[in-house]
């Protein structure tokens, strides 16, 4: 059967409801495939959040595995991240060698990983905005799409790189953010430009401003549903990746990243 890992630091409710939420889509046949694992980069007793996330896992008979990043080696961290990056992954490496996973997903993950982990393993990993959209975090995602007054936006899932959020995506969806419900948060967005600059309504508003907050909710609603829809394409065989490299059901190469709004629309 097709597997996958899973790897989170499960800081928060968010990495559990992702969990469940991926966990009962392959219960109800929607993802014909399994989790072989669960990587954790927190040991039992750091978190609440992780601990209850472990025990869900196992309760569901899937393995567990962690190894604390907190606690590995913390003066090497402060002295050189990089160095202790990879001390710390080639660790990670070791535990997981012996489980079968075609693609690592990284569920609320809050390291990035090393250059070995890209090179010796397919990972990927959301991002909140279309391809060859804004980098960066979300907010920063958003406050560059007001900056460019943009039309459309989007989620995506990519393929991780030992370059931060440059890797190519895999799958995506995308929306439109003008025109109709739109137009009056764009107008209201315009008139405090006119009295202020972006870096003022930032600082006045933050992500409160009207139509940064709309952005954020509507991407929001379709994160869980690419997620989902992304390991289901992946383990029916509608894609593959291989080498970095996407491919499709007849192992042609994909000139781009898979579409996936028409079926996150559905799913919505």
């Amino acid at each position: 059967m097709w597997s996958f890992g899973w790897w989170t630091t499960g800081r928060d409710q968010a990495a559990i409801d992702l969990f469940e939420t991926v966990h009962n889509a392959i219960n109800n046949g929607i993802i014909p495939g399994e989790i072989s694992y669960v990587f954790s980069s927190r040991e039992p007793g750091e978190s609440e959040f992780s601990d209850r996330l472990a025990k869900m896992a196992a309760d569901h008979g899937i393995p567990v595995v962690s190894l604390s990043a907190v606690r590995f080696r913390p003066d090497l961290r402060k002295q050189d991240r990089e160095v202790w990056r990879h001390a710390y992954h080639k660790e990670v490496l070791a535990k997981v060698k012996d489980f079968t996973a075609q693609v690592v997903v990284l569920a609320g993950y809050m390291w990035v990983v090393s250059p070995e982990v890209c090179r010796k393993l397919s990972i990927i990993n959301l991002h909140p905005a279309a391809p060859g959209g804004p980098a960066g975090t979300w907010q920063e995602v958003i406050w560059q799409l007001l900056d460019q007054k943009a039309d459309r936006t989007g989620v995506m899932m990519h393929l991780v790189t030992p370059e931060l959020d440059k890797g190519p995506a895999v799958t995506y969806c995308s929306f439109s953010i003008q025109g109709g419900a739109w137009d009056h948060l764009w107008n209201q967005f315009e008139h405090e430009l006119q009295r202020s600059s972006l870096e003022k309504i930032k600082e006045s508003f933050g992500e409160s401003q009207p139509l940064f907050a709309r952005i954020r909710n509507e991407g929001t609603k379709k994160e869980l549903p690419l997620i989902v829809q992304t390991i289901r394409s992946l383990a029916a065989g509608e894609i593959s990746i291989k080498d970095s490299q996407l491919y499709d059901r007849t192992g042609s190469k994909l000139a781009g990243p898979y579409d996936l709004t028409g079926a996150i629309v559905t799913t919505a």
